[in-house]
């Protein structure tokens, strides 16, 4: 299949949101935990989450136009901060369900099945039933003129991940967390490591020019 972008237009409005959607590959699959100042929750799942920077911890998020109201994102910029909560194996059905209109007095928490876990002093829940969890503040938001989307970057405050996850190197393992990846809009998956490979550099025994010879 080649399609130019005459055709990719032309294509049924649900057809080209999933077909587009799939060509990004394989996307982190999150819960954004927030509240209003009532301390009413909010839950949305998410698959764009990026990561900016290590120091200080910096992580992206797309979210959707402001043309309407959007419960995560107005409490997120009215309370400065959110949770990032990892979907696992046990849990994906029920964040899955989190992506449905439900009227902004009913907790996301308590429709699917999912239970808020609130830390002292932060005006967020988290996700109790993931395995790993991100206490967010929010340091910028950009509007993108573009298609209307609002970039939101925040900073990791806070971690809560269990020890048998995390090696020596610092590495985490996503496979032993059961965390999944999304595709396009609605297909989940769980992983296979492949390998761990060593930081790259140069190496003359290594090279492509040496391989071909």
């Amino acid at each position: 299949m080649k399609l130019n972008k005459e055709q990719i237009e032309a294509k049924d409005d649900r057809e080209r949101v999933l077909f587009i959607n799939s060509l990004s590959g394989f996307k982190s699959a999150n819960l954004v935990g927030t509240a209003n100042d009532e301390k009413q929750s909010n839950l949305a799942i998410v698959s764009s989450v990026v990561h900016l920077g290590a120091n200080p911890a910096l992580l992206g998020m797309v979210m959707r136009p402001h043309s309407v109201p959007r419960g995560t994102l107005e409490n997120i910029i009215n309370t400065g901060v959110y949770t990032l909560n990892h979907v696992n194996t046990e849990i994906y059905q029920q964040a899955h369900q989190t992506s449905a209109r439900y009227p902004e007095d009913m907790s996301e928490f308590n429709e699917v099945g999912l239970n808020e876990q609130w830390e002292e002093g932060f005006a967020a829940p988290f996700v109790k039933e993931s395995h790993i969890k991100l206490g967010m503040k929010l340091r910028e938001k950009h509007h993108l003129a573009i298609n209307g989307t609002e970039f939101v970057i925040g900073e990791i405050i806070s971690i809560e991940v269990p020890d048998e996850l995390v090696s020596e190197d610092g590495f985490i393992s996503l496979e032993k967390a059961n965390t999944v990846a999304v595709s396009s809009l609605d297909t989940y998956h769980s992983t296979q490591l492949l390998g761990h490979l060593s930081y790259a550099k140069p190496d003359r025994e290594l090279s492509f020019l040496d391989r071909e010879c």
